[in-house]
């Protein structure tokens, strides 16, 4: 039975404590939280649980051994590298930290001490971009050009990240899981309307070696939610809707034809295909559910984490890059990290 200790039982925290508790040979080891409120929230939902306010605590209680951390970005490497110090696996809210420097340190101690360090990126082990890997590494969509998405709604302001810290994580993510290279260089644009406070919108692009783009919308000023990603191959191409019911993602037989004829230079070559719409099945299971068995199988095993420290390290990287090109008005920043 592996026992988990959940820090920070604020908008996150009550997740990850409800699916451990039920997860199949894990228990709440105990939930940790600096506002009293928290913890009697804590208490109420999880009678039985110890609850406290001494981190200290968890982390000197031999029995837990794994510390699932949700508190703001800028308290994840202290705490992280504390239960690494200590012994202990370490499931991370995302982002995984708040520099590349503080993510590499990490990864080293967790390697250290064959200990599993996994970052909380929950839309990967959503069946819907879990379906979405599956179409693109299957050859569905042929070779692949472009991923447009956007990400909007109205609020909830951040006071401590940004909207491309908040949102963009979230393709960041999905993006690294998706293909088969890595970016090699992104530029951001972005804008606060509320002074004082961090960018609210912004919009990135990342630029892949060949022909291949992807371009991001976010943005907490909208008068409307919108969750949606378009996919776009030579071969097919994918509107994927987050918030739809049941039809999440259709697949467009659509695209051009280009007409290599020689004869035909002055004439239109360009040509347009125009098939038939398909929705395929997707798995309806909890995305966190899904990815707290995965996490307590690789604690078990002592096996990699599908969003390893590694994985973590590319998407903090890809963060600072997009922060640094808004800094400079979108001046294309080269990636270094895992290209």
């Amino acid at each position: 039975m592996i026992s988990v200790g959940v820090v920070g039982f604020g908008y996150w925290g009550p997740n990850l404590a409800r699916n451990f508790s039920s997860a199949v040979g894990a228990r709440l080891g105990g939930i940790c939280d600096l506002r009293e409120v928290h913890l009697q929230r804590a208490q109420r939902q999880f009678p039985g649980v110890r609850v406290t306010s001494d981190y200290q605590e968890l982390l000197r209680d031999p029995a837990i051994q794994v510390m699932a951390i949700a508190t703001p970005v800028s308290t994840h490497f202290p705490l992280a590298m504390a239960a690494l110090e200590s012994g202990k696996h370490v499931w991370l809210e995302k982002p995984l930290c708040e520099t590349s420097e503080q993510a590499v340190r990490l990864i080293e101690a967790a390697q250290r001490r064959n200990l599993v360090l996994h970052v909380d990126h929950t839309f990967v082990y959503t069946g819907a971009v879990r379906k979405l890997h599956e179409l693109v590494t299957g050859g569905v969509l042929g070779k692949l050009q472009y991923y447009d998405s956007t990400r909007i709604n109205l609020g909830l302001f951040q006071h401590d990240v940004d909207v491309i810290w908040d949102l963009a994580v979230h393709d960041f993510a999905i993006l690294d899981y998706l293909l088969d290279q890595r970016p090699v260089a992104i530029s951001a644009n972005g804008m606060s309307h509320v002074s004082g406070s961090p960018e609210n919108l912004a919009y990135i692009t990342l630029f892949y070696a060949g022909d291949m783009i992807a371009h991001i919308n976010v943005n907490w000023l909208a008068p409307v939610k919108i969750r949606t990603i378009l996919l776009g191959g030579d071969k097919k191409m994918i509107v994927f809707n987050d918030l739809h019911p049941m039809e999440k993602i259709k697949i467009y037989d659509k695209g051009i034809e280009l007409v290599d004829d020689p004869g035909r230079l002055h004439q239109m070559r360009i040509g347009y295909r125009t098939g038939d719409m398909c929705s395929p099945n997707i798995d309806s299971g909890e995305a966190l559910q899904i990815e707290a068995a995965h996490f307590l199988d690789c604690v078990r095993h002592g096996r990699r984490s599908m969003t390893d420290g590694e994985v973590g390290l590319r998407v903090v990287h890809w963060l600072e890059a997009a922060t640094a090109s808004m800094k400079q008005q979108g001046a294309p920043v080269p990636l270094t990290i895992g290209v």
